[in-house]
């Protein structure tokens, strides 16, 4: 499979993804970026704004295995990764696969266990393999980890760890949707929509794991330039000298960075990265690896708003 054919193929999920989901076009694009930069996205939104149609609308549109698990606060590590389990025919333990070994893994409302079992995740997300009993277990390919929250403010939530936050390549908010894509919404379910029916929907498979490898390949060639790597290393070190900020963001972060925005190229069909690829990434990108100093949040700023004016403040590349 060649650049020609794999990008529209990528370019028509969007298309099958909503006939399911309404509006949201953002999500799924930063979704396709986490999935071309070989990341994980953190979902963010109230509930009720179709985080979790979102992910299974995307599976099926490109014939990719997905599991869902529900983070409870009796949630164990082992539900996610898998455990020993004793075969009283054998005498011996083998282990049982838990969800995490799938293509697509959405852990919803992640936030809502406590942080052992979030962290269970951790090599997962970093390594895609999960070790049990000094035996390590490679995870399937594409893996990428999809995970909701809902507002930190919400009752029963537990913030997530620090490292934790830095694995996730993209963070992105979910809005409540517009008037007339509400009006959408209600036309469809009175039209007899079922959300757990995505075949009535009409959702075909427009690509499968041939097309993100090529997908992925083609990304990976995607050129940066000296100045431009050097803008995105200016706006990184930026946050690290903000007086709004507890901390800066990690070589991690300027990384992930670089990746989103050569994927967001290639899904404009350019074979090279610009400042405005990296401006339209910094905030899915850093805003999560960042923290308001309680000064500034006295002062009513969020982070977002910081992050905009630092773009504003650090020289563009000509």
């Amino acid at each position: 499979m060649n650049q020609q054919t794999a990008r529209p193929q990528l370019n028509d999920v969007r298309a099958e993804v909503a006939k399911a989901v309404v509006g949201q076009d953002h999500a799924v694009t930063s979704l396709l970026i986490g999935l071309l930069a070989e990341g994980h996205v953190l979902l963010e939104g109230v509930p009720g704004v179709a985080k979790t149609l979102l992910v299974r609308s995307l599976s099926e549109a490109m014939d990719l295995d997905d599991t869902r698990v529900q983070f409870t606060p009796d949630l164990m590590p082992g539900d996610v990764t898998g455990s020993l389990i004793y075969d009283a025919s054998t005498a011996q333990f083998t282990f049982r696969q838990g969800p995490v070994f799938t293509n697509l893994m959405l852990a919803d409302e992640i936030n809502r266990t406590p942080p052992k079992t979030q962290a269970a995740l951790l090599e997962a997300m970093e390594e895609h393999q999960v070790s049990v009993d000094g035996t390590t277990h490679r995870l399937p390919e594409p893996f990428m980890v999809i995970a909701t929250q809902n507002p930190i403010e919400y009752e029963g939530t537990y913030p997530l760890p620090e490292a934790q936050l830095d694995r996730f390549m993209l963070k992105v908010k979910l809005d409540l949707p517009a008037r007339n894509e509400e009006i959408e919404i209600l036309n469809r379910h009175a039209a007899g929509f079922k959300p757990t029916d995505l075949v009535q929907a009409g959702l075909n498979a427009v690509a499968d794991q041939a097309t993100i490898t090529a997908a992925r390949a083609e990304t990976a060639r995607v050129k940066t330039s000296p100045e431009v790597l050097a803008y995105i290393v200016d706006l990184v070190q930026a946050t690290r000298t903000s007086p709004s900020f507890q901390a800066g963001v990690s070589p991690r972060g300027s990384t992930a960075l670089m990746k989103t925005a050569k994927a967001w190229a290639w899904l404009l069909g350019r074979e090279f990265i610009t400042p405005d690829d990296v401006q339209a990434l910094v905030l899915p990108c850093l805003r999560h690896r960042v923290s308001l100093r309680p000064e500034a949040e006295m002062d009513g700023v969020n982070i977002d708003q910081v992050l905009q004016g630092l773009i504003a403040t650090v020289a563009v590349p000509r």
